[in-house]
């Protein structure tokens, strides 16, 4: 009897995830989205801000834009960007791709980023979640100093 409940629950907990990634549904990150620890070899560790909003074009198929913020010792990092994700057969897994600008104290330097990240989307209820993703950024002005890898925790809602 256990097993048959444990399989029924994780049905319907299958089905309302599926729900939220269908064509025309929103997404935005609240203010904890995109709070992340990373590494790069310019500022070894620090802590970003980052809001997102986005929109399934597609089943499973999501297109975003986002804004952050950095600030750490004397400058500011602000950061605009694009990207899209892909989620894998209904179960909150994703795959994403983005990239951005970012002015890096507008005396440093202006930077073109690429990366990719992948995460898991885990519903507390019906639109709200957790996300947590392991992510890469390449920069284009340095590779060494600039480059980041991290990992974020968000928290989102899908609409």
């Amino acid at each position: 009897m256990k097993k048959v409940l444990f399989v029924a629950v994780m049905f319907l907990v299958t089905l309302t995830a599926s729900a939220q990634f269908e064509q025309g549904k929103f997404y935005g990150g609240a203010s904890l989205s995109g709070i992340d620890f990373n590494y790069s070899g310019a500022n070894k560790l620090s802590l970003d801000a980052e809001l997102d909003a986005g929109y399934f074009v597609y089943d499973n198929v999501l297109v975003k834009a986002d804004v952050g913020i950095d600030t750490r010792n004397s400058y500011t990092n602000l950061s605009l960007g694009v990207g899209a994700r892909y989620y894998i057969i209904q179960n909150g897994i994703y795959l994403g791709l983005n990239a951005g600008l970012q002015q890096v104290d507008t005396e440093r330097h202006n930077d073109v980023t690429a990366g990719m990240e992948v995460g898991y989307a885990f519903f507390i209820n019906r639109h709200c979640t957790i996300e947590p993703a392991v992510y890469y950024n390449q920069s284009f002005e340095s590779h060494k100093d600039y480059s980041k890898f991290g990992l974020k925790i968000g928290f989102c809602i899908y609409m």
